[in-house]
This record gives C-alpha cells, sequence and structure tokens, in this order.
C-alpha cells in the first residue's frame, strides 16, 4: 500500500503485468482528466482503432521507444491521415504518462521526435509508388530469410508469410486472418475481408471495411505458397493458412518486432520499408505481369487515378483504361454451395 496516497501499489494492482490495453482502460479516468469532450473524441477513436489494434497486446511495462516507433510505421504505412497519426500518439502519450505517474514506467516512451518528418518523407514517396516496390524476387528472397534468421524465434513461417504478402500486395494482418474458405481455385482469386488486429480480450479478427475489402488475383507464386495449406485445409474452411508461432494469430506490429524489420530493411537497402510495407511490391509487380488496369484497381483498393502509378512507364493506357471511366469491379458475384463460399464471375455483357 502506498504510505502517501492509501493507494495499492502497481505492483499489489497487478498493473505491471496488465496489456497495455488493460492498463489503458483501467487508468483510462486519471489519463484523461482535464480534457474537454470535443478532445476527448478523436482520442477515443485514436485509442481504439490504432493504439490497440497495433500495440495493445504489450505489456505496459515493456513499451518501449522502439515498440511506440512501430506502431507508428505501422500507421504511416497504413495511410493513416496527419491528423489521424497525431491524436493517436496523443492519446498513447497520455496514457503512458499516467504509467510514469503510477511508478509503472521511468519515462514516457510516446515523447518521440522527427515522426512529422517521417510522415511526410512517406507521403512523397507515394507520389512514385513504383519506386517502393522490391527490385526483384531475388531481393524478396534475401528479405524473408533474413527476417527468419533475425527473427527472436527463428520461425520459418515469417518467411512465408512475408513472400505471400508481397506476392499479393496485400497487409500482414489480413495475410494473418486469411482463410481457405476466402480463396476461389476456380480463378485463384483471394477475397479480402477481414484482418486481425488486438484488442482487450487478445489478439482477433475484424472485418475489412470500404476499399479495403478487395479481390486479389493470385499468381502463380502465391499459388504455390497456398496450395499446400489448401490441401490441408480442405475439409476445414475457417482454417487459417498462415499463423505465427504456435499456430497463433499475429498483427504487423508483432512480425516486425519479432523479425526487427526495422533493422533489417535497413541493412539490405531498402530504407523507405521502414515506413512503408509490401502492398506497394505486389501492386507492382501485378502491374508489370499485365494485370488489366481494372482489377488492378480491384487489388489495391483504390481508383484509376492511383493505381495507374503502379503501370510501367511504357504501358500504352488501352481503351477501356482511359482518364474518366469508371473501373470494372474485380469482385466476382457470390454464391453459397457445399457447406462454403463459391465464387463466379458476372457473364460477360
Amino acid at each position: 500500500m502506498n504510505k502517501n496516497t492509501g493507494c495499492p501499489t502497481p505492483e499489489e494492482a497487478g498493473i505491471p503485468t496488465m496489456s497495455l490495453a488493460d492498463y489503458g482502460e483501467r487508468r483510462w479516468p486519471a489519463a484523461m482528466h482535464g480534457l474537454e469532450e470535443l478532445t476527448m473524441s478523436p482520442y477515443r477513436a485514436g485509442w481504439r482503432l490504432r493504439v490497440v489494434p497495433s500495440i495493445g497486446h504489450v505489456r505496459v511495462r515493456d513499451v518501449t521507444r522502439r515498440v511506440v516507433n512501430r506502431a507508428l510505421h505501422c500507421w504511416i504505412a497504413d495511410e493513416c491521415g496527419l491528423s489521424t497519426v497525431k491524436n493517436s500518439l496523443a492519446v498513447l502519450v497520455r496514457v503512458l504518462e499516467q504509467a510514469v505517474r503510477d511508478g509503472v514506467l521511468d519515462a514516457n516512451p510516446a515523447r518521440v521526435a522527427g515522426w512529422q518528418q517521417e510522415y511526410q518523407r512517406a507521403q512523397s514517396e507515394r507520389a512514385t509508388p513504383r519506386t517502393l516496390a522490391l527490385p526483384d524476387e531475388q531481393a524478396l528472397e534475401r528479405l524473408a530469410t533474413t527476417l527468419v534468421q533475425r527473427s527472436s524465434d527463428g520461425y520459418e513461417g515469417w518467411g512465408d508469410i512475408v513472400r505471400f504478402a508481397a506476392w499479393t500486395g496485400t497487409r500482414f494482418s489480413e495475410v494473418s486472418a486469411l482463410q481457405a474458405q476466402d480463396i476461389d481455385i476456380s480463378t485463384w482469386t483471394w477475397q479480402v475481408q477481414r484482418l486481425t488486429v488486438s484488442g482487450p480480450g487478445g489478439l482477433d479478427d475484424r472485418a475489412c471495411r470500404g476499399r479495403h475489402h478487395r479481390v486479389v488475383p493470385l499468381r502463380p507464386a502465391a499459388r504455390e505458397l497456398a496450395a499446400a495449406r489448401l490441401e490441408a485445409a480442405r475439409h476445414t474452411p475457417v482454417a487459417r493458412l498462415f499463423t505465427g508461432p504456435h499456430r497463433r494469430r499475429f498483427t504487423a506490429a508483432v512480425l516486425r518486432d519479432t523479425t526487427r524489420w526495422d533493422d533489417v530493411v535497413a541493412e539490405l537497402g531498402h530504407e523507405h520499408l521502414r515506413r512503408q510495407d509490401l502492398r506497394h511490391t505486389g501492386l507492382t509487380w501485378m502491374a508489370d505481369a499485365g494485370l488489366p488496369l481494372p482489377l488492378l484497381c480491384g487489388a489495391a483498393g483504390r481508383p484509376p487515378q492511383e493505381a495507374r502509378g503502379y503501370l510501367p512507364p511504357d504501358r500504352p493506357v488501352r481503351p477501356a483504361e482511359r482518364p474518366g471511366e469508371p473501373p470494372v469491379s474485380s469482385a466476382p458475384a457470390r454464391t453459397t454451395g457445399g457447406g462454403r463460399t463459391a465464387f463466379r464471375r458476372p457473364p460477360a455483357g
């Protein structure tokens, strides 16, 4: 018992062993004391939609500057707006400041400098998305292999997750939530409809919304990675195809932290991957392989004017790809049968 306040010490209250999500929920009133309701609204959203899904699973006493930077990089890679990142970081600062007052942390690791320059640099990079792609398959293989070697657990699955994310142009959290029933092997397409996030109760899956719900074509390398897993899961439609160690879910933050992502990409000469992810690699390679712009728009979840940035400079614009024409949706019509979702494309014309 704290003699000065009459309150339980952090150790007595079990606070040091709490996850950040649980600690924030318990100490929210104290951490947010004095804030006006107008400020509270974006802070709540930042905490619920970004802080908790990114690093809510980390024990509060284990939150370091490195963990905070990892979360920032994930938010920037997810193309969150500047004010969104600012509010998310601000609410994290307040919660961790409370942890300092509670004696759980010696200093506030969320008081970081220079993140706005990182944000602006990432914004500038996205103006030329092809420059953010890995140069070739050898570079991808070198990255995947090195990440496994540098990982804290030596888990080979991290390499396959990185390869699959690169070949499909998807987020790591989307790969984590991929189930066997999401892939239609008749067209080799993946209906991206959920992603893994962190919550107060641990990691869980959440439905994709808006442009994040899309259809991604699987190229031969991605099919090869998925085929054996699909065969093993043929009687279990909800089986996950890619998991972390012990067949558990994972998030981008978990993968980045476990594999020392920031250090590895910098050492391999891919500094931009500290602020970005492998979506640009997959979409650039799809464009280079000749994927029509309407399908590229569908895979990217972007309008034509943005998706054109992935096209090779010498690729002619086809009549169906001229500016001003709406893209054809890549989402196939859905039917059900045999206890699992099947997909069929609408008839031409």
